[in-house]
């Protein structure tokens, strides 16, 4: 009876398009029109291999966005049922902690959470690998998205991530929620590599076009 009553008021709904649903948390429509990624995903300089299930584009955007903006916290397992698929087939063997891009402490006060935080923790969960906090976020830059330019983008995220533990000789796979230039992960990966990572290696639940 909690469960009927629980549905009555709070219905199954699609993660990709928000629609009510029987159950499951997706609709075979939505299933049948994501753009999952399928191109061979350049690296950056300081992150040696790059692995995203989707394309930023569609259905795919439009949930990532409920997530960060309308407080969709739940969508975190989902994305992580296909990332971590991504992760054993690409990046198997070339990690051993993993990790994530965070927010800064006054973007994470003013969502409620960190959305990359919850991804890579489920995924963490999905693949049973350790997971931990790496990075900080010492500086709240203005938003990587009102940038058009990679040079800008790579200026406005410069010295933005402090790393907070050891790890010195650690091989780190580092999540976000996306992926567009690769600035953001790339400073990232370099302040762990300054702080002695032997290597970081990057997945994102979607990758942008331009990348």
């Amino acid at each position: 009876m909690l469960e009927v009553l629980k549905n009555l008021l709070f219905p199954p709904k699609c993660v990709w398009c928000g629609e009510i649903i029987d159950d499951g948390d997706e609709c075979r429509r939505c299933r049948a029109e994501l753009t999952f990624n399928t191109a061979k995903i350049a690296t950056k300089e300081f992150y040696s291999a790059v692995a995203a299930p989707f394309r930023y584009e569609g259905r795919v955007r439009e949930s990532i966005l409920r997530m960060k903006f309308r407080r969709k916290q739940t969508y975190a397992a989902v994305y992580a049922r296909y990332l971590s698929d991504t992760i054993k087939e690409e990046l198997a063997g070339r990690y051993e902690l993993i990790s994530f891009v965070p927010v800064s402490e006054k973007r994470a006060r003013e969502r409620g959470f960190d959305q990359s935080e919850l991804i890579a923790g489920e995924t963490a969960k999905a693949l049973n690998m350790p997971f931990d906090r790496t990075l900080r976020k010492v500086r709240d830059n203005p938003k990587q998205s009102t940038l058009r330019d990679e040079s800008a983008r790579r200026a406005n995220v410069s010295n933005c991530y402090k790393c907070v533990r050891d790890v010195r000789g650690a091989k780190i796979l580092l999540i976000d929620d996306i992926i567009t230039t690769g600035a953001t992960m790339s400073e990232c990966a370099r302040e762990l590599l300054m702080a002695g990572a032997e290597d970081v290696v990057a997945a994102s639940v979607a990758i942008a076009k331009k990348h």
